[in-house]
């Protein structure tokens, strides 16, 4: 059963391009601290590696992929980010092809070319995940794989997962999961009430389903926890070992079924 609510039409971030860059770029960002360095522990990425990020935003991990030797391509639908990452590529004097599309429709990537698609922490804010795997199936070799990082679709549902506690342990509260939703996100709550941007929630089965639909097996899965810590406060033992239980973030490595199928 899905949601009712129909979500805007443009799913763009680009009226929060700069908030985007500033949140990202930051040292103690998830991105910098976590995401990263799982990313380059579990791709291991090559020298001359044909890499595609779909949804690149402002260029952060097109930056350090490129800075190992890929042969980055970068896309996302915000001209606003793409223009950023341009930027930002040309002051590091890094060889980066960046493209404002769309996911769905990759005609600028000829097929069976790239060796690695990656969509990090933006597969959750794309409307049509069955047309994007399809089109990530056309552009990857035969060898290719596809890799995912999402928010945890089963602990990190918008507006529809929260903490709460007891006098022993802080819990997760889940109030809906499997219906599909798309949810508006206010980014700046009592400010800019216009700048808005779009959550699709799926379940795991959703992304499992479309993944094998569009000719993937699923080859790898982590489920990430924060590293942050609380060190004072009446909640912080709790507060920790709620962390250490409940991941926020999700990897999936897939890859051609006829690949993913030999033992």
């Amino acid at each position: 059963m899905k949601n009712k609510q129909q979500p805007p039409r443009s799913t763009s971030w680009g009226r929060v391009a700069g908030w985007y860059e500033q949140n990202v770029e930051k040292d103690e960002s998830y991105h910098a601290t976590l995401l990263l360095p799982n990313l380059l522990r579990l791709i291991s990425v090559k020298k001359g590696e044909r890499m595609v990020e779909l949804g690149c935003g402002s260029g952060f991990f097109c930056e350090r992929f490129a800075a190992f030797g890929a042969e980055m391509v970068g896309v996302d639908l915000s001209k606003e980010l793409i223009a950023i990452a341009q930027q930002r590529a040309q002051k590091q004097n890094l060889t980066i092809r960046y493209h404002a599309g769309s996911a769905e429709k990759l005609g600028m990537i000829a097929e069976k070319s790239i060796d690695t698609t990656v969509i990090v922490l933006a597969i959750q804010n794309m409307r049509d995940i069955r047309a994007i795997f399809a089109e990530c199936s056309r552009v990857l070799k035969k060898n290719g794989r596809l890799v995912l990082v999402m928010n945890h679709p089963a602990f990190r549902i918008p507006k529809y997962s929260s903490w709460g506690w007891d006098a022993a342990l802080q819990y997760r509260r889940i109030d809906r999961y499997l219906s599909e939703i798309s949810i508006p996100i206010q980014m700046h709550p009592g400010k800019k009430s216009h700048e808005i941007t779009t959550s699709f929630h799926r379940s795991l089965q959703a992304y499992a389903q479309s993944l094998r639909e569009a000719g993937f097996g699923i080859v790898n899965l982590e489920e990430w926890i924060s590293n942050k810590k609380s060190t004072s406060g009446p909640r912080a033992k709790i507060e920790n070992v709620a962390r250490g239980e409940f991941p926020l973030f999700l990897y999936l490595e897939a890859k051609p079924l006829t690949l993913a199928s030999k033992p």
